[in-house]
């Protein structure tokens, strides 16, 4: 059952970090899938960093906590840059997109760092079998989505004469 709540919460700070920034879908999935690129690059070594520090002992919890933050971290700092959404009912869906793309990312570091049972173990087994598609639907819509982002015009300042 905390299995479930972990998951949950993880979710629930994800849709509202994306929700409240008002950002848009397409640069904070982006952002996403390179902090999941830079996380592949770099889990062995952000392990043995965390193991050095002593700031957490080796194993997997400290190594999931790493692979996330390294996942996640170039969304929160996007998170007070870049175009917003105007619309409550775009904001809903981009911050739904985020968080299943987040989730998508960070489904497997999590989970291994966890002893799944039950309901938690089926959601993890449905998460992790659709994977690829959950990423690959949430990239080409982040791209999409910054396709067609306007930027808001400049206005023009009266000349004086």
């Amino acid at each position: 059952m905390i299995h479930i709540i972990i998951f949950a919460v993880i979710a629930v700070a994800l849709f509202a970090g994306a929700f409240f920034s008002k950002r848009r879908f397409g640069l904070l999935g982006l952002a996403l899938t390179a902090g999941a690129t830079l996380s592949t690059i770099w889990s062995y070594d952000a392990e043995l960093i965390i193991a050095g520090l002593g700031i957490l002992p080796r194993g997997p919890l400290p190594s999931a906590v790493a692979l996330s933050l390294i996942t996640i971290l170039p969304a929160i700092l996007l998170f007070f840059h870049g175009h917003s959404y105007k619309n409550p009912l775009a904001r809903i869906l981009g911050s739904f997109f985020f968080t299943a793309l987040a989730l998508a990312f960070l489904i497997e570091p999590i989970g291994s760092a966890m002893n799944l049972t039950g309901v938690a173990q089926t959601v993890y087994t449905f998460i992790v079998t659709n994977k690829t598609s959950i990423i690959s639907l949430g990239v080409i819509f982040a791209v999409l989505d910054i396709l067609f982002t306007k930027s808001p015009k400049k206005k023009e300042h009266e000349r004086h004469r």
